[in-house]
Formats: structure tokens, sequence, C-alpha cells
């Protein structure tokens, strides 16, 4: 069989390494190699790169312990606003919603606007009729409700403090992500998010903007970014990737560590990617204290990490 990789991440900037109990890191863990073992599972068999990391990141969504779905933080008004979106690295195909609520899965429901509907992205109302219309998994609010992230919420209720996932002795940025190469050489990409906490006027980050905090081409890689999103918006990070391997030739290693290490630091762009490229090198960096991240050797075995 032809060579197949896979990657996932749960978000960059983890929590110190004094507050991170053996308990913590292995309900962490174990969540990231659920996503790996899901998502690799469809790669060994000849699935398709898109349906590889829509399934890993449905799994990262499930989890309570990451920002995105399930585990998604509260807006200003006390409630939960998605975004996902996905990409197919053979076609260009892209999917992506935006300030979605109530929607179980937000990256399936980001599959369905790219098979199923005309257009790349759809947002709030709109994208909840979308849902409805087909019969996207739905949950009320009690499903969303984390103790630790509604009281995190209550920290900065009523002010204009927001907050990238957790405190800031917690700092992370909660998004998850998938980046995988199948057997017959696609490459795809898709990236969750519950966003900031306490972010108001239905602010979107980096998530669901295909070239900012997602994107995948056949020609060089797939890539699921992880951050301070306003900063990977200004940097197009994801496609900023492609862009050095497409057109100054670097390899998959040399065109993260440039966008990583050099043009994200000076906006203020804390945070982090992964990336496969079409050989199935993976890349897996962030300029910050850790990024909660796993990916699948050539031999199958599954790798989880949060530290440095």
């Amino acid at each position: 069989m032809s060579k197949i990789a896979l990657a996932v991440h749960g978000g960059a900037g983890t929590i110190a390494r004094e507050l991170m109990t053996p308990e913590r890191e292995k309900a962490y863990r174990d969540a990231l190699e659920l996503a790996l073992k899901r998502g690799h599972a469809i790669l060994k068999d000849g699935g398709a790169a898109l349906d590889a990391v829509e399934a890993a990141v449905r799994a990262l969504e499930d989890s309570p312990h990451f920002n995105a779905g399930r585990g998604a933080v509260f807006n200003a008004d006390g409630q939960h606003e998605m975004d996902a979106s996905l990409m197919n690295g053979s076609d260009l195909r892209a999917g992506a919603v935006a300030g979605v609520q109530n929607v179980k899965n937000p990256i399936t429901l980001a599959r369905r606007v790219m098979d199923k509907s005309s257009h790349v992205l759809i947002s709030g109302m709109g994208a909840f009729e979308f849902a409805h219309k087909q019969r996207i998994e739905l949950e009320d609010d009690l499903y969303f409700f984390d103790q630790f992230r509604y009281d995190q919420w209550k920290e900065t209720q009523g002010t204009d403090v927001y907050q990238l996932d957790h405190s800031d002795k917690e700092r992370k940025f909660g998004t998850v992500g998938a980046a995988a190469l199948d057997a017959h050489g696609h490459l795809a990409a898709a990236t969750s998010t519950g966003g900031m906490t306490n972010k108001k006027w239905q602010r979107i980050g980096d998530s669901p903007i295909i070239g900012a905090g997602t994107y995948a081409n056949d020609a060089t890689c797939a890539v699921s970014c992880t951050g301070h999103g306003e900063s990977f918006i200004r940097a197009v990070a994801a496609h900023d990737v492609h862009a050095l391997m497409a057109y100054k030739g670097l390899t998959l290693a040399e065109a993260v560590r440039v966008v990583v290490h050099e043009k994200l630091p000076p906006l203020e762009g804390d945070g982090g990617l992964i990336a496969v490229d079409r050989s199935g090198n993976i890349v897996l960096d962030f300029n910050c204290s850790g990024m909660y991240r796993g990916h699948v050797d050539v031999d199958g075995m599954l790798h989880t990490a949060i530290f440095r």
C-alpha cells in the first residue's frame, strides 16, 4: 500500500507543567489517541484523506477536553458559537461554517456545505437552518455545558476582557484539527473551534477561513492551524506554508519553520500548526509553551505529546 500519514492537534499553548496532573495528561492523550485511531482506520482501509480528517476532528469535538464541539467555550452572552472548516487537496473544494450553535459536530456541517451546497462558508442562523435541512445532529445547551469553562466565563462576564480558551495561568489556544495523506496520494485538512471565552460581536477567527486556519493542496501539503486567530488571518498562515513550498521550493519543515517562527511572531501570532506533505512527511511545530498533538508513524504506531 502507498504511504499514508495522519496528524492531529488539540490546541497550542498548554497549561503549565506544574498544573498538569497525571490524570489530566492521560485524559488529553487518550482523546488524541482516539482521534488518531478513528482517522487512521479509514486511511488503512484505503479511505479518503477527507473522510479521515473529518472522523479525527469529530472525535476531538466529542471530547470535553478541547475547545471545540462539546468543550466549546462561552461567548459574552453565555452561549457557544462554533467555527469549522475542511479542505480537499485533490480538487481544492472546501466547506466551512462560522458562529453556529447547538450543532454537535460543526466539522460535519462544514463537510455538508462542501458536498451539498454551492457555497464554501455559511454562518449563524443560515448555517443552523442548513443543519436542519441536512438533518445534522443537534444537542441542547446542557450538552455543551462545562463547569470549568463556565467559571472561566464568569470571571470575565460584563467586561471587555476575552480569554483564549484558558485563563492566563493556563494559556491555551483552543482549536482542534487534523491533516492527512491517503493511499491515493490525496491530502486533506480540517479545523474546528469554540473560539475565545467572552468573545463579542460574533467574532470569527482563522479556523473557518480557508487559507488562514485550514488549507490543503495535493501539489504540496495539508495544514491545520491553532493560535491567536487574528494573527493567523493576517498572515494567511495555512496558505503561506503551501506558497513557500510551491513558489520557493522549500521543504515542508522549512516552510513551517518560516511561518511559525518568522512570520507569525511579529504579528503577535502565538500558536502553531500541523502539516502533512504529499510524500507523507509530518511536521508539528509551535512557538509557544506546547501543543496538544499526535501523529501516526509509518509503522502505524501512535505518538502523542503536549510539551516540547
